[in-house]
């Protein structure tokens, strides 16, 4: 145990006596949480009112067919604009957001008192059209309903008989949860911040010293060399968790500044140390794992090399759950990554977690972190590591 404590402390001095590369690995998520969530978070509320309380200018093209209902739309503070040449291009090119067609027939249609086709030119691949096209489908769809029982109260007919079916609709979802939809990118940045928050320290202690020709005088010491690399793995997991610490914190200031919803995000002190709780295993599985790594290749330089392919790992759950969304499992919990993707949106979300699945989740990290330190001791004890190929 004397062994592992002096090793570690060893590892610790040396990187803080290095002060840029401590300073860039232990600032740089408390420094991007906030850019993002502030950030992005004002710009997307600013711009999502802009176009919401602004007034829509809509080019429309046949406006002389149907002069009620472009009238209407200008008491919904949507402006009729001059048609446009070839509308589908300058749609596509991004020079109009939605564009209205009223076809000749629309005329002919609503003398008849048939439904009268207008048509909403747009691209739904542009995140930016879809505030205009949703105002605009809105003040139709009301159009719609008061031209329809204006006509049935002209016929006598009561307003209540186009109304076959009455639908109520009870949403269930808690404003928390609504805001965890908000947060989806939230747990890729906070398992990546923890999986590789010791990345410097844990390949430096072993493959970059190895590199140096300096590790081999401390293997040949009488401390076993389990002890060693345990010490190494300690070292890079404090390291870690004062990283994530830092982060953590960063995120609580954040949310407690954001604007709009993302203010309202539960950032007590219980949720705080939960989150902590839940990340305590990645520190533990990312440090290993780049022992293991670091025990295999023959520089720092290949270690950083295989560093930036894991820096791609945390991601895998979000895309898999964006497109194939599935219900909460207790085998999810088992999972590298999906299981702290999991565990987070649930912290997120305000949602209970069960003790079973407390249980599962950290006896599986834990677990996995326990592997993969029994393997990179088995590399530790290799006469070759000290070696600099």
């Amino acid at each position: 145990m004397k062994t592992l404590w002096t090793v570690a402390r060893k590892e610790l001095l040396d990187l803080f006596r290095d002060r840029r590369t401590m300073m860039l690995s232990l600032l740089l998520g408390p420094i991007m949480i906030p850019a993002l969530i502030l950030g992005l978070g004002s710009m997307a509320e600013k711009k999502a009112r802009t176009q919401m309380e602004s007034t829509l200018e809509l080019p429309v093209i046949g406006a002389e067919h149907a002069p009620n209902l472009v009238a209407f739309l200008k008491t919904r503070n949507i402006d009729a604009m001059p048609a446009v040449d070839d509308p589908d291009a300058r749609v596509r090119r991004q020079d109009e957001d939605v564009i209205l067609r009223i076809p000749p027939t629309f005329e002919e249609q609503w003398r008849d008192s048939r439904p009268a086709q207008v048509e909403l030119i747009h691209d739904s691949s542009r995140q930016n059209s879809e505030i205009p096209v949703q105002r605009l489908n809105a003040a139709l769809a009301e159009y719609s309903r008061t031209v329809g029982v204006l006509r049935g109260v002209n016929r006598g007919i009561s307003p209540e008989a186009a109304f076959a079916v009455q639908v109520a609709q009870r949403d269930v979802a808690t404003p928390e949860s609504r805001r965890g939809m908000l947060l989806a990118f939230l747990p890729y940045i906070l398992i990546l911040l923890s999986f590789l928050g010791g990345a410097h320290l844990v390949m430096d202690s072993t493959a970059g010293e190895r590199e140096r020709q300096s590790l081999e005088p401390l293997l040949a010491t009488p401390a076993s060399r389990s002890a060693i690399m345990s010490g190494k793995i300690l070292a890079a997991c404090l390291f870690g968790m004062l990283s994530l610490l830092l982060v953590v914190l960063a995120l609580k200031f954040s949310f407690t500044m954001a604007p709009g919803p993302l203010r309202l995000v539960d950032v007590s002190t219980p949720v705080i140390l939960k989150l902590l709780l839940v990340l305590l295993p990645m520190v533990l599985i990312g440090t290993t794992l780049l022992t293991l790594i670091s025990a295999t290749v023959k520089s720092m330089k290949e270690a950083q090399g295989y560093m930036s392919m894991l820096m791609f790992l945390p991601i895998i759950p979000t895309v898999v759950l964006m497109v194939n969304p599935v219900k909460d499992q207790l085998w999810q919990f088992t999972v590298p990554f999906l299981a702290q993707n999991q565990m987070i949106l649930k912290l997120v979300r305000s949602e209970a977690i069960q003790m079973l699945e407390w249980a599962v989740y950290l006896g599986a990290g834990f677990g996995l972190g326990l592997l993969l330190w029994l393997a990179a001791s088995r590399l530790y004890h290799r006469e070759k590591l000290a070696i600099s190929a």
